[in-house]
């Protein structure tokens, strides 16, 4: 259990990781056993134990870590007169499993406002973890959809010096950012990655670059444009690397958030670490179906991709 969760681990001699089927099957920790590092951001008031109530909003028990969201990414919306909460409802709902293997695991769950039945086979393999995800509509209509991974680095990982590098070319950002007095980044940019205008006259950001939590910003960035679905983040002092790959045809955008010290929003006042989150679009489920950018399936149909972790010594 962890703080009244289940909680399920995969482990072999490289890798470490907790997965909670019943609450989203997030993955709140991610160790490298060699270094002891634990990668993954954790929220300042963690995890906190499960209410009797279902969960209804994400960020209502938000911890950090990585989260797997379905139909519906970033605001909350309305399609087909079914109202979808912020980032969908997959990571609201218990997940089931099953445990294939020694260094497997298997999770699915059918989802409520939609027909989609969402699943995960994760395997560890060395310093490796790999992930496949497939949706199925179980319905009977087609029906649009948009899918990402909410995944967020921070832990004993990351920290002021942090590079992040990815074969990417642009870089949007919201017409609002979510908080404006804490941000960096000019709304409504559209610029070549991975200089980001400033908000003052002449100011530009290399976001390659991670910053301190003393730098006390909040902004959102969008990135596309790759040329192959990859990132890595380093840390040159702790000689650590992250690589996360992914397929760029199902996946065109990564959503950069980064919260370096600067969040004012209750319950993640303050949180600091940086999300590399691989999207179908980089606005929610209307947004998408508008711009012609919505995944569709029919009934019957799937949607199989995989994502690729694996954590290395960088020299």
């Amino acid at each position: 259990m962890m703080k009244g969760h289940k909680a399920l681990w995969l482990e072999n001699t490289l890798l470490r990781l907790a997965i909670l089927p019943e609450k989203g099957a997030d993955i709140p920790l991610l160790f490298h056993l060699p270094s002891g590092v634990q990668f993954l951001m954790q929220t300042p008031h963690g995890l906190q134990s499960p209410n009797q109530y279902p969960q209804m909003d994400f960020l209502e028990n938000y911890e950090g870590g990585w989260q797997e969201l379905l139909p519906n990414c970033s605001d909350a919306c309305q399609v087909q007169n079914i109202s979808f909460p912020v980032h969908g409802e997959a990571a609201l709902l218990s997940w089931e499993h099953e445990i294939p293997g020694e260094y497997e695991l298997h999770l699915w769950v059918n989802c409520r406002l939609s027909p989609f039945r969402l699943e995960r086979w994760m395997r560890l393999n060395q310093d490796t973890l790999e992930v496949t995800g497939q949706v199925i509509n179980s319905g009977e209509q087609e029906w649009p959809f948009v899918w990402g991974n909410h995944i967020a680095l921070g832990g004993d990982f990351l920290e002021d010096g942090c590079r992040l590098e990815m074969p990417a070319n642009k870089i949007a950002t919201p017409a609002i950012q979510s908080e404006p007095g804490s941000s960096r980044l000019a709304d409504a940019q559209w610029e070549d990655w991975p200089m980001g205008r400033g908000r003052q006259p002449g100011e530009v950001f290399d976001l390659r670059y991670i910053p301190g939590p003393q730098t006390r910003s909040h902004d959102d960035a969008f990135i596309t444009g790759f040329s192959t679905g990859h990132v890595d983040v380093t840390n040159p002092r702790l000689k650590l690397r992250f690589n996360l790959d992914w397929d760029a045809a199902v996946f065109p955008w990564l959503t950069l958030w980064m919260p370096y010290g600067g969040v004012e929003q209750a319950p993640i006042k303050g949180t600091y670490g940086v999300g590399i989150e691989p999207w179908v679009y980089r606005g929610n489920l209307t947004e998408a179906i508008k711009a012609g950018q919505a995944r569709s399936l029919g009934p019957g149909e799937s949607l199989t991709t995989q994502l690729t972790i694996k954590i290395e010594i960088a020299e």
